[in-house]
């Protein structure tokens, strides 16, 4: 049919254009992000790129509901600016003619937005949850980066070298400040290697001295030395503790407390609020001459933060005892999809709601 095909077609490029856009947009600020965790020692620099793909692949299914609401909209919106919606209505299609063909189009993307929920996103916190984890218990052995000030495993050391050891070549201009008890010391060296003696890492330091202060009775001790062992500490591998993020859904329902099932709640909202907000932007498409021309994008786009607010407000209220799981998810959402319905049938069928008073009798 021409009409469904034309809807389609329409949709396929808005949404194709709109998508390509809001992916540049927060792909650019993870990486602002990402950059920055980096830089204070949050996660490994090398694995910027890897923790990037898998912080969008784990958002990946807002971008798609967002996506779909706003090329939904811009879509309905121009039949209205450029009259089309006059011919198709003049040929018998109200607009509940238009959910058809919507519909056709939106339900392969609220299928890979439930696969995306429900199974890409646990596993992308997973992927990250164990960067972050191996990065921050790395040993001391790692954690000596040349030209950066990094902290041991433990806390109470700082290192700092100026040039990496190149094919077995010495660092150049080690600093070493650690704090034990009440004494603090500050080590440096022209040069030093890393080796292993009798099992155990050892950071090797050669023409140096060595200041130790006390904070007992404010003595100090300056040492030369020509050589200096400084052991390094290796931090234990753990396990690390997944949060509810990164529980698979299924874990989820099994564990059944407050926490898990407020993330339950999450998702199946979040599945829910593509088909409320497809809906929604069937029911509310239309155009106001004086307006501006991006004014329906950024209603969409208030329209969204709103809708996706309440449902973070949701999942905080059921993990802190306040509101049922399963009684939240269909207050909140079953009342927005009647609401929708009855607006989408209001329009459709030309309802007024208009208060007239009674008229007096003579």
């Amino acid at each position: 049919m021409l009409f469904h095909s034309s809807i389609r077609q329409e949709l396929m490029r808005t949404f194709s254009a709109t998508l390509v856009v809001l992916v540049t947009v927060v792909l650019t600020m993870m990486l602002i992000r990402t950059l920055g965790l980096a830089s204070k020692g949050v996660v490994n620099p090398s694995e910027v790129s890897l923790i990037l793909g898998y912080t969008l692949l784990g958002n990946l299914h807002i971008i798609l509901t967002l996506s779909l609401f706003l090329s939904v909209g811009a879509c309905l919106s121009r039949q209205f600016r450029d009259s089309e919606m006059v011919i198709w209505i003049s040929s018998g299609v109200g607009l509940m003619g238009f959910l058809r063909p919507v519909l056709r189009f939106s339900w392969p993307v609220w299928l890979l937005i439930a696969f995306l929920v429900f199974w890409v996103w646990p596993w992308t916190h997973q992927q990250n949850q164990e960067l972050r984890e191996r990065y921050r218990q790395r040993g001391d052995l790692e954690r000596v980066a040349p030209g950066l000030f990094q902290s041991s495993a433990s806390g109470n050391r700082v290192f700092f070298i100026d040039k990496n050891t190149v094919d077995g070549q010495p660092a150049r201009n080690v600093f070493i400040s650690s704090q034990e008890a009440q004494r603090r010391t500050v080590t440096s060296a022209r040069s030093g290697r890393l080796t292993e003696i009798e099992g155990e890492r050892f950071l090797v330091l050669e023409n140096g001295q060595q200041l130790e202060l006390s904070e007992k009775d404010s003595s100090a001790r300056l040492v030369e030395f020509q050589r200096l062992d400084t052991r390094i500490d290796t931090a234990p591998r753990l396990t690390p503790q997944y949060t509810a993020q990164a529980m698979t859904s299924a874990d989820l329902w099994r564990q059944h407390d407050r926490y898990a099932l407020a993330e339950l709640a999450w998702r199946l909202g979040l599945v829910w609020s593509a088909v409320n907000l497809c809906l929604l932007a069937v029911a509310a498409a239309r155009v106001n001459p004086r307006s501006a021309r991006g004014g329906q994008i950024l209603l969409g786009i208030f329209t969204f933060i709103v809708y996706f607010n309440l449902i973070n407000l949701g999942q905080s209220w059921i993990a802190n005892g306040k509101s049922d799981w399963l009684g939240h998810v269909f207050a909140l959402h079953g009342s927005i999809t009647l609401g929708t319905l009855a607006l989408l049938a209001a329009r459709n069928g030309h309802w007024h709601w208009r208060w007239r008073p009674a008229r007096r009798r003579a």
